[in-house]
Parts: C-alpha cells; sequence; structure tokens
C-alpha cells in the first residue's frame, strides 16, 4: 500500500511515519523543509513543497492509495486552507481513504446536545481558534466524497506509550482528561486497516 503523510514533521506524525515504515509500507512524504526529516528508509519519498500550493499536493497525491494528515493549527490557518485542495486532488484522483488529527473540541457535547464539545460548556480552553480550524475541516470532509476518519484527542502531552485507551464514536469517552502522542499515533495508524470508524470523529482518552 502507498500511503501520503502530511504533517509527518510533526508530534504525532513523526510517529506515525516509523510505524509505517517499520511494517514496510511505502510511504510518501511532503515536507517544507527537508532537513527536518531525519528519518532514511527504502521505502520512503520525500518531497519539498507546501501543502498550500495544489500543484505540490497533486505532485504528492499521485500514485498513493490513501492519505493521513497530521498538520496541526500552530497558530495559522495552514489547515483550512489546505484541505479544500487535498480533498478536491484526492476525489480527482479516485483516492478514497483519509485519516486526519483533529482534536476532542469537535467531539459531539453530552451536556449541550446540537453543539461540539468547544462550543459547549464542556470546553475549558480559553481560546477556540484551534477548534474552529478543526471545524471547518471537519465539516469539509462531511460534505466530501471520500472515506475519512478524523481522530480527535483531548488533552495531548508527549507522555509514553501504552497501548490502554478509550476511544468513543463521535464523543470524548466519558471523563477522559488526556491521551498522550504515541497512543493517539498508534490509534491513527490503526486505521489503515481497519475501516469501523469511517466517515466518523473518534475520541480518544485514558
Amino acid at each position: 500500500m502507498n500511503i501520503l503523510i502530511l504533517g509527518a514533521t510533526g508530534r504525532v506524525g513523526s510517529h506515525i511515519l516509523k510505524s509505517t515504515l517499520n511494517d514496510n509500507y511505502h510511504v510518501k512524504v511532503l515536507v517544507r523543509d527537508v532537513d527536518k526529516l531525519r528519518i532514511k528508509d527504502r521505502n520512503l519519498t520525500v518531497i519539498e513543497g507546501n501543502v498550500l500550493v495544489e500543484a505540490d499536493i497533486v505532485n504528492a497525491i499521485a500514485g498513493m492509495d490513501m492519505v493521513i494528515s497530521a498538520l496541526g493549527t500552530d497558530g495559522t490557518t495552514t489547515l483550512s486552507e489546505s484541505m479544500p485542495s487535498i480533498v478536491k486532488v484526492m476525489e480527482d484522483e479516485g483516492i478514497k481513504r483519509i485519516i486526519t488529527i483533529g482534536t476532542a473540541g469537535i467531539l459531539n457535547s453530552r451536556t449541550e446536545p446540537g453543539k461540539l464539545r468547544y462550543q459547549s460548556n464542556e470546553s475549558k480552553r480559553r481560546t477556540t481558534r484551534a477548534a474552529k480550524e478543526h471545524h471547518k475541516v471537519y465539516e469539509l470532509l462531511e460534505n466530501s466524497s471520500l472515506d475519512w476518519t478524523i481522530i480527535c484527542p483531548t488533552y495531548l502531552p508527549d507522555g509514553e506509550h501504552t497501548s490502554r485507551y478509550r476511544i468513543e464514536r463521535d464523543f470524548l469517552p466519558e471523563n477522559g482528561k488526556m491521551i498522550s502522542v504515541p497512543d493517539t499515533a498508534e490509534f491513527a495508524y490503526r486505521q489503515i486497516e481497519d475501516d469501523g470508524y469511517i466517515k466518523a470523529r473518534a475520541g480518544i482518552a485514558y
């Protein structure tokens, strides 16, 4: 299987990249700065480019079977600005499967039905900027023809790899407070071969 990973130099994306290469998937990454990528592997193709440039996305997606996006918000609108082109190119190329990393803020609220968590009294965040970015991506994917899965971690420290966590479809598991980066990456990686959360948000927490 040929997999494109976006955000491969980030906290979650770097863990996903290692897992895919360890299992001998053929992986392509699109990065702005190739010097940030320390990994070298015979199954890894590195393309220098920008997710905000549609031609770079076309080049990166060509020949792929699926896309994993671990793009973050990082105080920018890169996520919401790049995803329309990513979805368009995938649909044009007939590539259906995309796995993305979102945030627990875009899961359904338990306390205020009809709202997302970031819109409700469940949210403890001082700012909703990042959640609004992820909400735009969620709406875009929901209205697309793609087989999407959005992994939605709550508070995300680097932490340890435990393989012990709870998952709930479209909601954050009850009293979920945190989930480590390695465990979030592990669950995202499992979705490559698992179709249990297609066209769904997956809340993840301990």
